[in-house]
């Protein structure tokens, strides 16, 4: 019997899809957690209440998520990624050849297993690789207490809900910097601006106030309604962000890696934000900076698509 699965998350608003089979459904210790099918989508997953995955679009997500921070990191070698259980972000971490360990920290097995029992294409034996490194645990508790350095921590985590509410805090973002090493690189993702835009300014204020660089940038994914969606990076080295076109390309190239939505030119282009989402950063980047001003790394970054198409 079909029916139809809404999102939740939102208090005055809902968007649904039809289920014409419900693969799997279960309260786990940490979550409500729903797999099912659907003729447009394919396999979705939604985590108490918010769409969270569909295997039609997912490449989106988990390639803006891998791939903007690793493709300006000369040899990324150590990553660690929050949460991510479906293995998408790990698949694409994976395919930078200078990447020695990948460490995924999830808090739900559960998450895990159902993923590769009924959508295990997403992972692409990630979970497999020897490079890969899986843990159970809670994230907040792994990051305070890890003493190793990463090149870059990915944050894949669900909204600020549940068991995910604890990764958009200042004291978990506050033990990231401390595992980044020196020049590295913190993305997470932030929601959609335009309907929500609280979540995405608490967080640019806190990264604001511990990184010399607080930059977010947006994609667009079909699966989570309600406008552009947004990914937030912080780091100290600011040489990050100016990385050209030709350069990616030629990192691209020299890795084999291959994509079916980011590009170097959409990188570069994706932290060129609209005016509503400056003026949001702007005023969140003010205020974790108290009153120093700062221009939104948007600025920066906008001007770099037109050198490259005037090439």
């Amino acid at each position: 019997m079909k029916r139809w699965i809404e999102e939740t998350f939102h208090p005055h608003w809902r968007v649904g899809m039809e289920a014409e089979k419900i693969l799997h459904e279960e309260k786990t210790e940490h979550q409500h957690l729903i797999i099912f099918e659907n003729q447009v989508w394919g396999t979705v997953l939604i985590l108490d209440g918010v769409f969270q995955l569909t295997t039609l679009d997912e490449f989106i997500y988990h390639e803006m998520m891998a791939h903007v921070p690793l493709m300006v990191l000369e040899r990324p070698r150590r990553v660690l990624i929050v949460g991510g259980g479906d293995g998408g972000v790990l698949r694409e971490v994976l395919k930078h050849p200078s990447v020695e360990k990948a460490t995924l920290c999830e808090i739900d097995r559960t998450v895990i297993d159902q993923s590769l029992k009924y959508y295990p294409q997403v992972s692409a034996g990630a979970f497999d690789n020897p490079r890969a490194e899986i843990v159970i645990a809670d994230g907040l508790k792994y990051v305070a207490e890890t003493t190793e350095k990463f090149d870059a921590i990915i944050v894949d985590s669900s909204e600020p809900i549940g068991p995910s509410a604890v990764l958009h805090t200042k004291e978990f973002f506050s033990d990231c910097k401390r595992a980044l090493k020196p020049g590295g690189i913190l993305v997470t993702q932030n929601g959609l601006p335009f309907l929500c835009p609280e979540p995405f300014m608490n967080t640019t204020r806190i990264f604001a106030e511990l990184f010399e660089r607080c930059a977010p940038y947006f994609c667009t994914q079909p699966c989570y309604f309600g406008g552009e969606f947004a990914l937030n990076w912080g780091s100290d080295d600011p040489s990050h962000l100016d990385i050209s076109v030709e350069k990616l390309a030629r990192r691209q190239k020299s890795r084999g890696i291959q994509t079916r939505y980011w590009t170097p030119a959409l990188h570069v282009a994706s932290f060129a934000l609209p005016a509503y989402a400056e003026e949001m950063v702007r005023k969140a980047v003010s205020e974790g900076r108290g009153k120093k001003t700062s221009k939104p790394a948007a600025k920066t970054a906008a001007a770099k698509p037109q050198k490259a198409k005037a090439k």
